[in-house]
C-alpha cells in the first residue's frame, strides 16, 4: 500500500499505528510502547503526537500478531520465565518479584528479564552478587535504589532495588502501581504452560 493510498482518517491512522507498532515490537524487539508508537507514526508519515493509540490497544494487537506469526512465542516466553526463576532462587532471601514484559507475556526472544527487590540495604544485594560470582554492573546513579544488570544463560537480567516502603505501598513510587509476581506465582505460570 502506497502512502497516498493509506486511510488518513483519524480512525484509519490510529489503526495503522496500532498494527505497525505491534509488528515493530514483535519483529524489532522493541519493549517500549512509546518508542514503538513514535516509530510507527514516523514510518507511516503521520504526526507523532496526534491520535496515538493507548498501550492496551497495541498490547492486544501484539498478542494477535504473535498468535498468527509467532506460534512458538509461548515457548520463548516460558524459557524467559524459567531463567527468571533460576535468578529468583539465587536471591530468594530478598524475596524478588518478576515484573515487566516477561511477566505480562509481551516479551520477545531478546527481552530483558526484570526483577525487583524491596530492601533498604542495597549493599547486601551487591554482596550477594559478589558471593555468587556474578559479574554485574550498576545501571542507575541512585545509591539507595540501584539497578544491577548481569547475564544469566544469555539473557540480560535487570535487578532493581526499591525501598521497603515502596513494597508496602505496592508501587514503583508513591502513585504508580506495579504488576509483579513472586517465585511461586511464576512457577505456576510455567506449570500452566507445560500442561497447555
Amino acid at each position: 500500500m502506497h502512502n497516498k493510498d493509506r486511510d488518513r482518517s483519524p480512525r484509519g491512522a490510529r489503526e495503522q499505528i496500532i498494527h505497525l507498532a505491534a509488528r515493530l515490537m514483535a519483529e524489532e524487539h522493541i519493549d517500549d510502547f512509546a518508542t514503538a508508537k513514535r516509530k510507527a507514526a514516523k514510518r507511516l508519515g503521520l504526526p507523532e503526537g496526534k491520535n496515538l493509540p493507548g498501550n492496551d490497544e497495541i498490547e492486544s494487537a501484539l498478542r494477535e500478531y504473535r498468535q498468527l506469526f509467532n506460534p512458538q512465542h509461548a515457548d520463548v516466553l516460558s524459557e524467559l520465565r524459567r531463567k527468571a526463576t533460576v535468578v529468583m532462587r539465587l536471591f530468594i532471601e530478598f524475596k524478588p518479584y518478576l515484573i515487566g514484559s516477561v511477566l505480562s507475556g509481551l516479551a520477545g526472544p531478546h527481552s530483558d528479564i526484570n526483577l525487583v527487590v524491596y530492601t533498604d540495604d542495597a549493599k547486601a544485594l551487591e554482596i550477594r552478587c559478589l558471593n555468587l560470582g556474578i559479574d554485574y554492573r550498576v545501571e542507575s546513579a541512585s545509591i539507595d535504589n540501584p539497578t544491577l544488570a548481569f547475564y544469566e544463560e544469555g539473557s540480560l537480567i535487570r535487578l532493581s532495588v526499591r525501598s521497603e516502603n515502596d513494597e508496602r505501598q505496592g508501587a514503583r513510587g508513591a502513585d504508580e502501581p506495579l504488576d509483579r509476581a513472586r517465585l511461586a506465582q511464576v512457577e505456576r505460570l510455567l506449570l500452566e504452560h507445560s500442561h497447555a
